[in-house]
């Protein structure tokens, strides 16, 4: 499959501030959404067309993932075409390593082969974010795992069994590992604790439109009911919540009026009180939001990031951006991952005054920021300081940029659309 990786084109992104954003802008489909649903199609005989899907790094690491399993995948008319013939059970190093998200391919591989082996995955470094309670879940469903140098040798002798997972915290990637592996097992599964994020919805909505069983996707118990086979569909995959979030934070940060459409308001309303505090106006209209910034931000105040449907950790790291220029004092507290703050040094280069400590942000708001260069260490990161360019003073250079490419399509080109002065640059 062709897929021109953005990263090796480019070094850097440049941006000349500050400048208010307007206009009107399409959300890209969800890159947290696309990931599993590409994990899905191993299990869904025939073809899956996933319409509005993100060309993204990650989706084309997932594609390379597919290919290697046996399918084949192909762009069509901007909808990605994956056609099922996977007879492979390992997944090589290289891939896994791409991205954290690849771990979510061993539920369906083990369903689909009985057996899977592959290694640790790799992705943003964001602290710890073991993979215990994947394993231990799929161990419930009867699945004999071995752990030797990194790697994993998976095993179900006698299939997918159905069974009652309690999970201790409401993991999405668990959750959707374990709705991958029992939706062809035998019997009935229980998620008790499940993780109740969107994108759960839309894994089992597809999985669902494919012959599955499954309900209760969005709350808190999940009931998978095994099938013998599943059939390849047609699915679009949902917005992304986490992307809208960032189009609004630059549009707030520059004190603009920015309209996104193509969004589902109910996904993104836990992300909203943070906007209003800071003196945004934000009007919901069906598939659309419009945000209207003040001249100058106010603090937010206080945010704690929390499991669905609590502030989202992924949303973070832009809303600190804003906060960064924000009159007053805001406090971050993060509780999903442990250094999803990466970006607060960064931020520092171009004079905010950040000061962290352990899983605490206080950010004290200045007046304006200077552009410098910077280095974007994760995706959600160097989304975050893409939008502190836009405010600040001067030209910022952002390198690092193939983490922004993971989970944006076409960031620069964007917030081009919506005013801004921005590039990406050899």
């Amino acid at each position: 499959m062709a897929y021109a990786n953005q990263s090796e084109v480019f070094a850097m992104i440049v941006i000349q501030g500050p400048g208010a954003l307007s206009g009107e802008l399409s959300v890209q489909g969800a890159k947290n959404s696309a990931l599993p649903l590409l994990a899905a199609a191993v299990l869904a005989r025939g073809e899956t067309v996933l319409h509005n899907c993100p060309r993204l790094s990650d989706v084309d690491t997932a594609c390379r993932i597919l290919e290697h399993l046996g399918c084949r995948c192909r762009w069509q008319e901007g909808s990605l075409v994956i056609e099922n013939a996977a007879t492979c059970c390992e997944v090589p190093q290289c891939l896994m390593r791409e991205m954290r998200s690849s771990i979510v391919f061993l539920g369906a591989i083990v369903s689909r082969c009985g057996e899977a082996r592959l290694c640790f995955p790799g992705g943003c470094e964001l602290g710890p974010r073991p993979i215990d309670l994947h394993l231990e879940a799929l161990s419930r469903l009867g699945v004999e795992i071995q752990e030797e140098g990194g790697c994993l040798s998976c095993a179900a002798p006698r299939g997918i069994q159905g069974s009652y997972i309690p999970l201790s915290f409401p993991s999405v990637g668990a959750t959707e590992n374990v709705m991958l592996a029992a939706a062809c097992g035998r019997g009935t599964t229980v998620i008790e604790n499940a993780a109740r994020e969107p994108e759960i919805c839309d894994l089992a909505a597809y999985l669902n439109r494919c012959g599955a069983r499954i309900y209760g996707a969005g709350e808190g118990c999940v009931i998978i009911d095994g099938v013998e086979a599943l059939y390849g569909c047609e699915h679009r995959v949902m917005p992304d919540r986490i992307a809208a979030a960032t189009y609004l934070a630059a549009g707030a940060v520059t004190g603009g009026t920015v309209t996104l459409t193509g969004v589902d308001n109910t996904h993104l309303l836990p992300m909203l009180p943070p906007f209003e505090a800071a003196g945004c106006a934000v009007r919901q209209m069906g598939g659309a939001i419009c945000l209207m910034a003040p001249p100058r931000l106010s603090g937010i105040r206080h945010l704690r990031t929390m499991p669905y449907p609590g502030f989202p950790t992924d949303a973070q790291p832009v809303v600190m951006a804003m906060a960064a220029v924000g009159q007053g004092t805001s406090v971050f507290v993060e509780n999903i991952f442990q250094n999803r703050f990466r970006q607060a040094e960064e931020l520092g280069r171009m004079g905010a005054k950040i000061k962290v400590e352990g899983r605490v942000a206080v950010v004290e708001g200045v007046e304006h920021l200077t552009g410098a260069q910077v280095q974007a260490g994760d995706l959600r990161g160097g989304a975050a300081l893409a939008v502190a360019g836009l405010a600040a003073w001067g030209t910022t250079q952002i390198t690092g940029e193939r983490h922004i490419h993971r989970g944006y399509q076409d960031l620069a080109g964007s917030l081009r659309a919506l005013g801004a002065n921005i590039q990406e640059a050899p």
